[in-house]
C-alpha cells in the first residue's frame, strides 16, 4: 500500500507540474508575463548584491548609476567557472606572462619546449594569428583553430633569463557571421613547469605598456568584476567577492549559497538586501535568495534593461518561454530550504 501512495503521489506531482507548465506556455501569449519575470523592487537596504555573470556593459551601468547610493557593501555573488580556464584576448593586444622562475643551479645554456596552450573563437577565416615573444624577441607565430592546442618551439638558453613570455594577438575581426577572439590558458616549459595566465600576466589591449590594461589577479567572476567595480572608482573596503563550488548547473543557487555563507561569517548588520540582475532573470534571482537567507531579511531586486546593458533587442519569446521553464525548476529545486 505505502509503494502505491509512493507512486501515486509521484505521478501526481508530475502530472500537475506538467499541467502548471502547459498553463504558463499558455498564458506566455500574454504581455504580463515578462512583467512577472521582470520583477522589479528595491527596498531601503544597505548591501547590495550583483550577479557576477553580468556583462561588462551592464557593470559600467553599475559604477555609473548605482555606486552613487549609499550601500555599505557590494558584494559581488558568483561561483567558479570553466569559462575562466582560459583567458579571452577579445582584441589585438597583448598577454604578457611574469613567469618568475628562480632556477638559480642553471649554470649553461641549453635547448628548450616551451609551449603555450590556445584555442580560437572558431575556425577557417576566423582563426587567430598570434605572435610570440620570449622577453623582447618575437620567436615564433601561429594560427589557432577551435580545437586547444600546445603551439610548441624549442628554445635555446637558461630558462632563468626569461623575463617574461608574450603572447601578441594581431588579427582581430568582426561582422555579422562572427568574432575572432583568441583564448589563452598556460605556458608549459620542459613539460614540467606550468604558468598559468591567472595570478602571473597581465592584457595590454591594444598598445604594449598602454593605459588600457587588465591584470589577470583573480581565478572567479566574483573576483573579476571585484576587480573592475575598484578600477571604475569603487572603494576596496565596500565591495566583496563571494565564490560558490565550480558547477554547470544551479548556478544562481550556488552564489545564492556563497552570499549567505558570507553572512555567516562576517554578521553584518543587515537593514536590507538588493539584488541587480538581468531582465527577465529578476525573478528567479529574487525568488533563490528568499528562501536561501530564510526570509530573515527584506530583498528586493533590480532588473537591469537588456537593451541598455548588452546593446540588443528586448528578450522574444522563446527567451522568455526558456527562463519560465527555469522559474518552474527552481520552484521546485528550492523547496527543501
Amino acid at each position: 500500500m505505502k509503494k502505491f501512495l509512493k507512486k501515486l503521489a509521484f505521478f501526481l506531482t508530475i502530472s500537475f507540474t506538467i499541467f502548471g507548465i502547459l498553463l504558463l506556455l499558455l498564458y506566455l501569449k500574454s504581455t504580463k508575463v515578462r512583467g512577472y519575470l521582470e520583477k522589479s523592487h528595491a527596498v531601503n537596504a544597505n548591501i547590495l548584491i550583483i550577479e557576477s555573470w553580468l556583462p561588462d556593459k551592464a557593470i559600467e551601468i553599475i559604477n555609473s548609476e548605482v555606486l552613487n547610493d549609499s550601500y555599505d557593501f557590494y558584494v559581488t555573488a558568483g561561483i567558479q567557472s570553466e569559462e575562466l580556464d582560459f583567458c579571452q584576448i577579445a582584441m589585438n593586444g597583448y598577454l604578457i606572462f611574469y613567469p618568475k622562475i628562480n632556477l638559480t643551479q642553471e649554470v649553461t645554456c641549453k635547448p628548450h619546449k616551451i609551449a603555450v596552450v590556445a584555442r580560437s573563437e572558431m575556425g577557417g577565416k576566423y582563426s587567430c594569428h598570434f605572435n610570440l615573444f620570449i622577453n623582447d624577441s618575437i620567436v615564433s607565430d601561429f594560427y589557432a583553430d577551435e580545437k586547444p592546442r600546445s603551439y610548441e618551439i624549442e628554445w635555446f638558453g637558461k630558462i632563468s633569463e626569461i623575463d617574461s613570455l608574450t603572447v601578441q594577438f594581431t588579427n582581430d575581426y568582426l561582422d555579422d557571421s562572427g568574432d575572432r577572439n583568441l583564448y589563452i590558458k598556460e605556458f608549459v616549459i620542459d613539460n614540467e613547469l606550468t604558468i598559468p595566465y591567472q595570478f602571473n600576466s597581465i592584457y595590454d589591449i591594444g598598445k604594449l605598456g598602454g593605459n588600457n590594461r587588465i591584470v589577470n589577479d583573480y581565478n572567479s567572476h566574483s573576483e573579476m568584476i571585484r576587480n573592475k567595480m575598484i578600477r571604475n572608482g569603487a572603494d576596496p573596503a565596500k565591495v566583496i567577492a563571494v565564490t560558490g563550488k565550480r558547477t554547470r548547473i544551479n548556478r544562481t543557487l550556488n552564489g545564492a549559497l556563497a552570499f549567505n555563507e558570507w553572512l555567516v561569517k562576517s554578521k553584518p548588520d543587515i537593514v536590507g538586501i538588493n539584488i541587480i540582475t538581468m531582465s527577465i532573470h529578476a525573478r528567479r534571482t529574487w525568488l533563490t535568495y528568499r528562501k536561501v537567507l530564510d526570509n530573515k531579511f527584506d530583498i528586493g531586486v533590480i532588473p537591469l534593461p537588456v537593451a541598455h546593458a548588452i546593446e540588443k533587442e528586448e528578450p522574444n519569446q522563446s527567451e522568455i518561454v526558456v527562463e519560465t521553464l527555469r522559474l518552474i525548476y527552481y520552484w521546485l529545486l528550492l523547496l527543501p530550504y
